[in-house]
């Protein structure tokens, strides 16, 4: 048998074969250190080596201390090498003086070099005892103990506790013999780790890469103010996103780090302390519901950049020290330049302009959609289309319309309409007016002022059936958005005013959303005000008034529908910018929609709706009931649909509607 079989059968017999093997090597290297410690120590026959320090002992200690680096002397007047570098670049950052900066060098000596440990307990006349004091300290720096700005080094408000980067420990002991303590965090920076503290890590967030197209002239000013020094600054945002990103390029052009935070304010501490070790800025993105004790934390902090974004006005009784409030600039919807830089070539393979003309993300969004499109065509195995696109980007717009509207991912096109062409050309006109309504209204200034949103407001009239729902639908895929069909039944409350509460939380979220906002039957909400007999008109009409103020400032896209045109308050119709009145289809048309309706549906040969289209005069809703009928009494004989079956889907529909049926008696 062979040494290695013999090797592999001993491992099989004993698993603990290997550690033990490695454990006797590590035994000759604890053996060769002993040998070369005992060399030249005058205690190393000493019985009782470790309990006490002889001054022979202490000599023997500084004469075999760690030697320094040998070109140190030679660099009087440059700075340092090493964590002494670091500890400089530190003092200057915090403020500290000549004397906080040797005390803090004394404290941190042990945690370095572990040969101060016994020197420290020999001058501290304890063994026990490692670490510096406050009286060794402060009789290594020459100072005298009672003076009480020496002492007054060591207390809480002093620079180096409130900053963070000294304990002093034992309360209870006398003030000379509390020991210091320097943060393992602060040692390790010091040592060249930028890793920020492990209690931190959970609650950083990356930051955002600054997005091309951003206002530059925004920006520009903002990072000539962050070279300047430390600022506090609230950025509020007309939505999601917006601060952020603004944020992000100021801090870009600034060439500053920044560490983004999401934590309670218990961190703050360990975050200032962060930041100042980095000499990086603090981003907090979205503030909690009562933000006022972490503000005040972070505000205390004059020398820490803080970076706040939040859509909430700011109030000046979250903390005493009020930042510089500014207004963040708003996303352009589209970004082109953005989209093409965060999915680089390809997106070569179609139109990008318009495929991402309806999209208003902001901060990080653009690159994380771009990455989801991209996963998206690499996990399908084709070319990046707009239709992934259009779905990461619909992604990054999830919102919490849902708890108040139902919410339809659009399946139909063009292809599904079957309309004159006067509404078909302003349904194109409205999706146009989605896509370039920042152009319109903010770059040539078109907007009416007054607080006056960017929204598009349409208003589609008809009797039922005549496709009004189907034409948002389509209105919503042209955009690559999706549609939110508002359900009255959680909007309208008994109650004086838990609906105006109700309709604020739909347009405040779809303002922050990317999607097509639909109130069906919009009537019920957006009916004529009428004369005041009662305080239930009173209410009634101070609803409408709210829904005329929240359209004007209103920056999504709603659609209104009606069966009736004249029931919608003349007010409201000022404020649309389309009315779209879908008529009743004549023969003509109502041929296409029985056509198209059997478009993929297996027929009997030589069937033709044509008879049908002239007999029954029919909507398109009833049009698409009749053939689903025709359909069903089709698949219960197992045959294609025939002229019987259609026929009775239509004569179904006219008695749905109370109406005569032709070839029935009574007709």
């Amino acid at each position: 048998m062979t040494a290695a079989y013999a090797a592999v059968e001993d491992e099989v017999r004993d698993p603990a074969a290997p550690l033990l093997v490695r454990l006797a090597g590590l035994r000759e290297r604890v053996a060769a250190l002993v040998e070369h410690r005992a060399a030249g120590d005058p205690t190393a026959g000493d019985p009782l080596r470790g309990l006490y320090l002889s001054e022979e002992a202490v000599r023997h200690l500084l004469r075999t201390g760690p030697a320094a680096p040998a070109d140190t002397g030679a660099q009087t007047t440059a700075a340092p090498l090493g964590p002494a570098d670091r500890l400089a670049r530190l003092a200057a950052r915090a403020r500290l003086t000549e004397l906080d900066t040797a005390l803090l060098l004394i404290a941190l000596a042990p945690e370095i070099d572990r040969s101060f440990e016994p020197l420290y307990g020999y001058l501290n006349d304890d063994v026990s005892r490692r670490r510096a004091t406050t009286g060794l300290a402060l009789d290594l720096c020459g100072t005298p103990a009672h003076l009480a700005t020496a002492r007054a080094r060591f207390h809480a408000t002093a620079p180096l506790c409130a900053l963070g980067l000294l304990d002093v420990e034992e309360p209870e002991r006398p003030f000379l013999s509390r020991s210091l303590r320097v943060p393992d965090r602060l040692v390790a920076h010091l040592l060249g780790d930028d890793t920020p503290d492990a209690a931190l890590l959970p609650h950083l967030l990356p930051m955002p890469e600054p997005l091309p197209g951003d206002d530059e002239d925004f920006t520009g000013r903002l990072a000539a103010r962050l070279r300047g020094g430390p600022l506090t600054a609230y950025l509020r945002e007309h939505r999601e996103g917006d601060g952020l990103g603004a944020v992000a390029a100021a801090l870009g052009a600034a060439h500053l780090h920044a560490l983004r935070f999401t934590g309670p304010e218990e961190h703050v501490p360990a975050l200032l302390r962060e930041a100042r070790l980095g000499g990086r800025a603090v981003v907090l993105s979205g503030l909690p519901d009562h933000p006022g004790p972490l503000l005040r934390a972070l505000t205390a902090a004059s020398d820490v950049t803080v970076l706040l974004t939040d859509p909430r006005p700011y109030d000046p009784q979250w903390c005493p020290d009020d930042p510089l409030v500014l207004q963040a600039p708003r996303r352009r919807a589209g970004g082109t330049a953005a989209w093409a830089a965060a999915l680089g070539a390809d997106a070569d393979g179609f139109d990008l302009a318009g495929t991402v003309a309806p999209y208003r993300l902001g901060g990080d969004r653009v690159q994380r959609a771009a990455r989801a499109a991209l996963d998206l065509a690499s996990f399908e195995g084709t070319a990046l289309t707009a239709a992934h696109v259009r779905l990461a980007a619909r992604q990054q717009s999830a919102s919490g319309l849902e708890r108040h509207a139902r919410r339809i991912r659009p399946a139909v096109d063009w292809s599904d309409l079957v309309l004159p062409e006067r509404p078909l050309t302003q349904l194109h006109e409205l999706a146009l007016r989605a896509r370039h309504r920042d152009r319109v209204l903010g770059d040539w200034r078109l907007s009416a002022g007054g607080g006056r949103g960017r929204g598009v407001l349409g208003l589609f009239a008809g009797e039922s059936g005549t496709g009004k729902t189907l034409s948002a639908e389509v209105v919503a895929a042209e955009l690559g958005l999706d549609l939110y069909v508002v359900q009255l039944s959680s909007v309208v409350d008994k109650y004086v005013g838990e609906t105006e509460k109700n309709l604020e939380r739909i347009f405040t979220e779809a303002d922050r959303t990317d999607a097509v906002l639909l109130f069906d039957e919009a009537d019920a909400v957006f009916g004529k005000r009428s004369e005041v007999k009662d305080s239930h008109d009173r209410y009634a009409n101070m609803e409408s008034a709210y829904l005329l103020q929240r359209l004007e400032s209103f920056d999504g896209i709603a659609l209104l529908t009606t069966n009736l045109r004249a029931n919608i308050d003349e007010a409201f119709t000022r404020r649309l910018d389309l009315v779209v009145d879908f008529p009743f289809p004549d023969a003509g048309q109502r041929l296409a929609l029985w056509r198209h309706g059997l478009k993929h549906v297996p027929c009997a040969d030589g069937i033709d709706p044509a008879p049908l289209a002239e007999e029954f005069e029919l909507a398109g809703g009833a049009i698409r009931s009749a053939v689903v009928t025709a359909a069903y009494l089709a698949a219960g004989r197992g045959a294609p649909v025939g002229a019987d079956d259609l026929l009775e889907g239509a004569r179904r529909e006219y008695r749905k509607a109370g109406r005569l049926v032709p070839g029935e008696a009574g007709w």
